[in-house]
Formats: C-alpha cells, sequence, structure tokens
C-alpha cells in the first residue's frame, strides 16, 4: 500500500548560524513576530532577494497609516483564498498579536455576515479575497466600495498588503516551506476546526 511523503523542504533553509551579515534583521523580525520565518533562510540563498525583500516587507506591513490590525486581517484572508497553509498560520498568529481577538479571526471566515466587522473591513476582506484568486476576482465594484471607507493612498497600502502576501503565498507553498513551531501551534488551536493542517509544513 501506498504511504504520504514525508515533508520537506524542496529548497532548505540555511542555518541562522551560517548568516551572520543577516543577523540585524533576524533580530528585528524576530523582536515584532515572536520568531524568525523559515521562508527568509530560504531567500537567504540569494542574499540581494532577501535584502530587496525586507525592504518591501519592512514598507508595507510597518509603513503606512492603516491598521496593524486591518492589514492582517487583509493578508490573512488573502493567504486563505490563495490556498497557503504556512501563510494562514503565520497571519492568524500575526494578527492575534497585532490586538485582533480570536473571536474576530475566526468571525474572518464569514466577513461579509459577522457583526464584528465594520462595512470599511467588509470592503478591505472582500478585496483580499478576491484578489487572492486565480485567475483575479476583482471588479469595478469591489473599488467602488472601497472608496466610500478609503482615500487613494490607502487603497495603494490595501493592494501592496495583497500582492505582498501574493509573494509569500506562491514562495511558501510552492517550496513547502517548514512551518516554525509558534505559528504552526497557534493554527493548529484556531484553525485546525476550519480545516488547516500543516500538511507538507510539517517539515521532516
Amino acid at each position: 500500500m501506498p504511504t504520504e511523503p514525508t515533508p520537506h523542504a524542496r529548497l532548505a533553509p540555511l542555518p541562522r548560524e551560517a548568516l551572520a551579515e543577516f543577523e540585524p534583521l533576524f533580530l528585528m523580525v524576530e523582536k515584532g513576530m515572536g520568531f524568525v520565518p523559515s521562508s527568509l533562510f530560504t531567500m537567504a540563498r540569494w542574499p540581494e532577494l532577501l535584502r530587496a525583500f525586507a525592504g518591501l516587507a519592512g514598507t508595507v506591513n510597518l509603513g503606512g497609516t492603516l491598521s496593524p490590525e486591518l492589514k492582517g486581517l487583509v493578508s490573512f484572508v488573502a493567504s486563505r483564498a490563495a490556498g497557503c497553509q504556512y501563510c494562514q498560520a503565520h497571519t492568524s498568529h500575526g494578527v492575534v498579536r497585532a490586538g485582533a481577538s480570536a473571536e474576530k479571526l475566526d468571525a474572518a471566515f464569514e466577513f461579509e455576515t459577522s457583526p464584528l466587522f465594520s462595512d470599511a473591513e467588509r470592503a478591505a476582506l472582500a478585496l483580499a479575497r478576491e484578489a487572492a484568486q486565480v485567475p483575479n476576482a476583482v471588479t469595478d465594484d469591489h473599488f467602488v466600495a472601497l472608496r466610500r471607507h478609503f482615500d487613494e493612498r490607502e487603497i495603494t497600502e490595501l493592494m501592496a498588503v495583497v500582492s505582498l502576501f501574493g509573494f509569500l503565498n506562491r514562495w511558501n507553498d510552492s517550496l513547502a516551506t517548514p512551518l516554525e513551531a509558534e505559528p504552526r501551534a497557534f493554527a493548529e488551536r484556531t484553525l485546525g476546526g476550519r480545516g488547516w493542517s500543516a500538511g507538507k509544513h510539517a517539515g521532516s
């Protein structure tokens, strides 16, 4: 009888101790997230890529005017629509660290009808869900709804969050990036009842 293959990274992350030049970056990320994503240790195989990604991610995640909670919810809904289990674990863990309640995280599965969400949040999360699908399902109506609540600069920021996670969803899903212990345990507790599993991201 055939057996399931053992989960393993398709491109192994480099060991942190071999990446001394990036240690200041890793310490900063660790302070903000509570851990260093394995994906950074894989990107480090092309150092220029990791430097460029760190600049983009820092601008999108830490800059701008939208709340960390909203940006976290957008990244979670986009990652769920894209089907990346790794990024769902990270973004669910991150949005609660940003201040969202466990109840609101769970309600994100029904954001269109849940009373926990404002009309502005619904417009932003609808954009995230439809933009992350393939083929893209965004319509002009989504932007009509967005403009009732956000200005052009804020809409740009929302699209930047969705697009950043478009990169991360494909990177981590394709490479079967191994999940770190903290976000994996969090996702197992909070998303397991919603069909989430570590799957290929469980590591070897």
